[in-house]
């Protein structure tokens, strides 16, 4: 059987009221997939390929466990998890998912207290995050084929993330109607249902434009294609983040560049780019749609590398 009725209950509140996005709800629920099975085998497991499901009599146990539960148990769980193969990055995301849980629960009222109000992330947990330099977007924004539409679709994809810093999710989620072209303007539904304005480069939006023209001229779909969505597959229906992930995989290797660029890089480029080339934080926080500045100052350490590698060149007294 799948994880206990309480958990279900939570990773719908959180796609149906939250609104988060399908990538985001599965790392909840393979985080607190860990959490159930510390609490039936007493250490901490995460997507082993020989994990089983949880039968009837478990998920009585979590069940009860879960709402009984102390923070010194919470602890140990961390602490299984310090003793096994995870990163302080990883420990840090599932200590977010509990916090999460338990503060959902607390506010439904089933747990008189909070037990997880006190738990704490380890140090160190936060990781910089990779962007790409300019030469390498530029490869890879050359890479798509421009001689049919879905190569169009490609290149107008990766002009749209790296020209407004987007989410995939927010990518994905774009209607037609969303743009307007003569201001060169995207609205944006972000984290939440929020939404922004995007300015959109004049190269993005070219490369929008040419998409479209050609989808709309060359693409011979079986049936009715999505008249909202933006990007569309083979099939008419709206392109999925999948779909859009395994596409850069091809391009990445096609240009030689590093394989573990993800859709997210190009977001992380984006704000260091802009940053590095005179943004203030908070332009940059809007742009991105965070929430908290705090967010958005990780990306000034990246910068101010930057411009220490700069002075250190530069600066004849530097050393």
């Amino acid at each position: 059987m799948p994880l206990p009725e309480i958990i279900m209950n939570f990773i719908k509140y959180l796609s149906l009221e939250k609104h988060y996005s399908e990538h985001t709800v599965r790392g909840y629920q393979a985080d607190l997939d860990s959490f159930c099975r510390f609490l039936v085998k007493g250490k901490g497991q995460h997507n082993t390929q020989d994990q089983q499901d949880f039968t009837l009599e478990d998920a009585k146990q979590i069940s009860s466990k879960i709402t009984s539960i102390e923070i010194a148990q919470l602890r140990s769980y961390l602490a299984s998890l310090s003793m096994g193969s995870y990163s302080k990055r990883s420990i840090s995301r599932k200590v977010a998912s509990i916090r999460s849980f338990y503060k959902y629960l607390f506010k439904r009222g089933l747990i008189d207290k909070n037990p997880a109000a006190l738990l704490k992330s380890p140090k160190g947990g936060k990781k910089l995050p990779k962007f790409m330099e300019y030469d390498e977007i530029e490869k890879l924004l050359l890479a798509p084929p421009q001689d049919n539409w879905r190569g169009l679709r490609d290149r107008a994809i990766l002009e749209t993330i790296y020209s407004c810093g987007l989410r995939i999710s927010e990518l994905v989620g774009i209607d037609i109607s969303d743009i307007d072209f003569d201001n060169q303007v995207i609205m944006v539904t972000g984290k939440g249902k929020k939404q922004r304005l995007c300015p959109l480069g004049s190269h993005a939006i070219y490369a929008i434009e040419s998409y479209i023209h050609a989808r709309n001229r060359d693409a011979d779909f079986k049936h009715s294609p999505d008249p909202k969505a933006l990007f569309l597959n083979k099939h008419g229906k709206r392109l999925s983040d999948r779909s859009i992930r395994r596409n850069l995989d091809g391009y990445l290797q096609q240009s030689g560049l590093d394989s573990s660029i993800s859709p997210h890089t190009l977001r992380h480029s984006f704000a260091t780019h802009i940053l590095n080339n005179g943004a203030d934080l908070r332009s940059v926080q809007e742009l991105l749609g965070h929430k908290s500045l705090s967010t958005t100052q990780i990306y000034t350490h990246l910068t101010t590398s930057r411009l220490r590698e700069i002075y250190n060149k530069a600066h004849p007294r530097s050393r």
